[in-house]
């Protein structure tokens, strides 16, 4: 395989999590009863760019269909998140009801809402049916298709150049990361402001969080890598901002290289000088990330298989991408996970796409009172753990694999 961005060959390997189905394939009643398909699920480590990302097997279109079933609003802490930057895109960059703000993978409209109340025209591109159709219930335009050059020529001419555009989460979702940053190149007015929010690549490897790969994810992104993908696509990083975000993630601020005025930050170098200290542009810092995993699967397995042998009831909380990736490297089936609660409808009533272990909504917890709750998203476990204080009634516990194994009460 050759790199995505450079076209080196490749051949480092960062980790090899057997295979599995895409992570957000979730299946119903019907589906259970065909075959599923699973890819290998291997990362490998680009040594002339550092750009980090997944062999390829899976096609986007099969990844993100009609069906799919990520909607950003069902965590109140990322619509805090997303209101709370508008207020400071607004702020910081004087946007009006004379701006135009493109968000690219907007999702169920989670942001472009914010937007929009305060009466900036905004428009929000969106390849899902299912998400694209819930940001249009919120009275918001969307334009239904996958971003890149073609689209982004296509809106220009429409007259819809962007005075800032968001991208949240979604950089690392594109399988042609060159054609998807050199479009925003294309889209951004002379002195228009792109941000790319994305999982921090230094925070995945120092915190073990290898449950984040799955096939939906091409890239993962440092700042070293992402700063030479934009300079080779016509794009200027001039700032950069560390997030709490999806167990840490960044806010990269760019700019046309031809027309942008914006002076580079100190916060820039700052990283990237943190990124070589650490050891990110060399081989010997990926060695040891497969085996911090496998420990991972090891003491998540021996924890369900002590709570069954002892008679104890576990349940999980959250039918995550990230749960997924877990539970397939790790074999985990019903017998010892018997369910999964979710708040969203419309992963309830389907099953995990491997594991096919049942996804009920949260009521199913009181019903069933189990003895400890995995939160497969742990990156939003204090969420969860002060929304669901009611589980302490029956002695319940909350529980954690990622980093490490934690009974959290």
């Amino acid at each position: 395989m050759k790199c995505r961005h450079c076209h080196a060959e490749l051949s480092l390997s960062l980790i090899d999590l057997g295979s599995a189905p895409p992570s957000n394939a979730y299946l119903s009643e019907e589906t259970l009863h065909v075959p599923e398909k699973w890819f290998p699920l291997r990362v490998l480590v680009c040594e002339q760019c550092w750009l980090v990302q997944t062999e390829d097997f899976a096609q986007a279109h099969d990844l993100f269909d009609a069906d799919y079933a990520y909607f950003s609003s069902f965590s109140s802490g990322w619509l805090a998140h997303a209101e709370r930057y508008v207020a400071e895109m607004v702020d910081r960059f004087a946007l009006n009801e004379s701006s135009q703000v493109l968000e690219v993978a907007a999702n169920d409209g989670y942001l472009l809402q914010y937007v929009r109340q305060r009466g900036i025209p905004c428009l929000g591109i969106e390849p899902t049916a299912s998400t694209a159709a819930a940001a249009r219930d919120k009275g918001i335009e969307v334009v239904e298709d996958f971003f890149g050059t073609k689209l982004a020529r296509r809106l220009v001419a429409e007259g819809k150049s962007a005075d800032l555009t968001a991208a949240n989460n979604v950089l690392a979702h594109v399988p042609d990361i060159n054609d998807f940053v050199a479009g925003f190149a294309l889209l951004l007015k002379p002195q228009g402001v792109a941000t790319f929010e994305f999982p921090h690549l230094l925070r995945l490897l120092e915190e073990n969080q290898f449950d984040t790969i799955y096939h939906e994810h091409f890239s993962y992104l440092s700042l070293s890598a992402v700063q030479r993908v934009f300079a080779a696509n016509g794009l200027a990083v001039f700032d950069v901002e560390k997030l709490s975000t999806h167990g840490g993630s960044l806010r990269v601020f760019a700019q046309r290289q031809d027309t942008g005025k914006h002076a580079l930050g100190a916060r820039v170098e700052e990283l990237l000088a943190e990124e070589g200290r650490v050891g990110m542009l060399t081989a010997e810092y990926y060695a040891d990330f497969q085996a911090k995993a496998e420990k991972v699967k090891d003491d998540l397995l021996a924890f369900l298989v002590e709570q069954k042998r002892a008679g104890k009831k576990v349940a999980a909380y959250g039918a995550a991408a990230k749960g997924n990736t877990l539970l397939n490297f790790a074999g985990i089936r019903p017998d010892l996970l018997r369910f999964v609660v979710d708040l969203n409808p419309a992963k309830q009533g389907k099953f995990l796409p491997g594991s096919r272990i049942p996804i009920l909504p949260p009521a199913a917890l009181s019903e069933y009172q189990p003895d400890f709750i995995i939160i497969l998203p742990w990156n939003i476990a204090a969420e969860v753990n002060q929304q669901n204080e009611h589980v302490r009634q029956w002695g319940g516990s909350f529980v954690i694999a990622v980093p490490r194994l934690t009974v959290l009460n």
